[in-house]
Order: C-alpha cells, then sequence, then structure tokens
C-alpha cells in the first residue's frame, strides 16, 4: 500500500509565507509527476502547480511568482514555498502523486495525501 501524509497547514496572515511538504511512503518503485491541488467548498478542486520527475515545473496563473514546487526524490517528498499569501488562496491543500509500485506499467496508480487546511487571514 501507499500513503500520502501531508503537513505545514494552519493559519497564516495575508502576505505572509507558510511551506507545505507531503511524503510519500509504502510499496513504492517509482514516482513519476507530483502536484499540489486546492479545494474550497462549493468548487471543484483545482491544480496549484505540478513537477515532473525531471522537476519540470508548472503552475496555475493564480500562484505564478508567489508559489515553489519543489521535490526530494531521496525522501519521496514534494513541498509547496507559498510566498506573498492572499485570503483567496485559503483552502484545504492535497498533494497527489503518480506512483508505480513494481517495475510493471499495470503497477501506475496516482494517490492523494487527505488535505492540509491552510487558512489566510486579513
Amino acid at each position: 500500500q501507499v500513503q500520502l501524509v501531508e503537513s505545514g497547514g494552519g493559519l497564516v496572515q495575508a502576505g505572509g509565507s507558510q511551506r507545505l511538504a507531503c511524503t510519500a511512503s509504502g510499496s513504492i518503485f517509482r514516482i513519476n509527476t507530483m502536484g499540489w491541488y486546492r479545494q474550497t467548498p462549493g468548487k471543484q478542486r483545482e491544480v496549484v502547480a505540478i513537477i515532473t520527475s525531471g522537476s519540470s515545473t508548472n503552475y496555475a496563473d493564480s500562484v505564478k511568482g508567489r508559489f515553489t514546487i519543489s521535490r526530494d526524490n531521496a525522501k519521496n517528498t514534494v513541498y509547496l514555498q507559498m510566498n506573498s499569501l492572499k485570503t483567496e488562496d485559503t483552502a484545504v491543500y492535497y498533494c497527489n502523486a503518480e506512483i508505480f509500485t513494481s517495475a510493471s506499467a499495470f503497477s501506475r496508480g496516482s494517490y492523494w495525501g487527505q488535505g492540509t487546511q491552510v487558512t489566510v487571514s486579513s
């Protein structure tokens, strides 16, 4: 089994910074793309940032220049550094990873963390 566990959420003032981390554990052969998503009540989950196994990154327009995604492959961990936070960044943040549990292509799966609440106050 594979698990993703997020940490680092909480309450922060507008203009402040916060760093999220997500660590994958379990039966992992290889991790491909990892990413961060967020969701607010009544809205669909949206992509925030993704990073490939080669560390290429892509960001939602709303966070470009403020958020940075990175990964530590040795630790099976992906990070999201959030700077210049705005009240509209308030959401539950989820990490996602494409993980192979064996050398077989059929072992590929998409896994989600449990989510961590980020609240930005004005």
